[in-house]
């Protein structure tokens, strides 16, 4: 997510590095109203923000509104910051900081996800590492018997804390011809094994007789029984039932 040097516009390999007396000394005049010393103090302490940022390369997101919402927490804590807290400012912006970049990052995610979930997938990460600095296999079954809860519980709490794919996410690339996850999905009801076999039924049905097609609908679709059949059709039930068959079968050859 930082391989760039430039984000949001700002060099961050030339940011300035102040001193902690540097740093105390522009608290002082901006608390007091000085524009200047506030600019100053806040591209002094943007190192800061980036060194925080780059703990979430791992997430899929923009480096620069991740950077942004840094900023926008190091301003809140200048803004709430107290002289007389008796801190380094660095102490007291850090969390500040780190919770603006979460709620962005959880804010800014697509897919909603309850806190009472999000709290699970959390014990369970906990849990996890837990059992791996043990040395133990960390099994879904293996979790859900530490945290005594049910295996799918398990299983919906950490795909609800899984980051979203993108359908065009390249997975494999070889000579400039790229494959994307999209070209890995399809329908199966849809494929044309099955579109093939439903054009050869139709075409099996439509050569049955009327009687048998009408036995057929009344049988398969509304569920109705052979008696209930004959009652309707007007013929013996003995007889709808050599229908019945005899249409299956004619079916059956068609289609095989």
């Amino acid at each position: 997510m930082l391989s760039k040097v430039v984000i949001c516009g700002v060099d961050t390999s030339g940011l300035p590095k102040l001193t902690q007396q540097e740093n105390e000394e522009l608290m002082v005049r901006l608390k007091q109203g000085d524009r200047e010393a506030r600019d100053r103090f806040i591209v002094g302490n943007m190192r800061l923000v980036l060194s925080l940022v780059k703990r979430f390369w791992a997430k899929n997101a923009n480096a620069d509104d991740v950077f942004q919402a840094g900023c926008v927490g190091l301003i809140k804590a200048i803004d709430n910051f107290d002289l007389k807290f008796g801190v380094k400012f660095s102490t007291y912006a850090v969390p500040m900081i780190l919770g603006e970049i979460k709620r962005y990052l959880r804010d800014g995610n697509s897919l909603r996800v309850s806190r009472s979930i999000r709290d699970a997938a959390y014990r369970i990460l906990k849990v996890r590492e837990g059992l791996e600095e043990r040395d133990e296999e960390a099994t879904i079954e293996r979790i859900a018997e530490e945290m005594q809860v049910k295996e799918r519980e398990v299983v919906y709490a950490l795909d609800a804390i899984s980051d979203p794919v993108s359908l065009f996410e390249p997975v494999y690339n070889k000579s400039g011809d790229t494959l994307q996850l999209m070209d890995q999905l399809c329908d199966e009801s849809q494929s044309d094994e099955i579109w093939t076999e439903r054009v050869a039924l139709r075409e099996a049905i439509d050569r049955l007789t009327e009687r048998e097609r009408k036995i057929l609908r009344l049988r398969y679709y509304e569920g109705k029984t052979q008696t209930e059949i004959s009652a309707e059709v007007g013929i013996s039930q003995a007889q709808v039932s050599r229908l019945e068959k005899n249409a299956l079968g004619t079916i059956r050859r068609e289609i095989t």
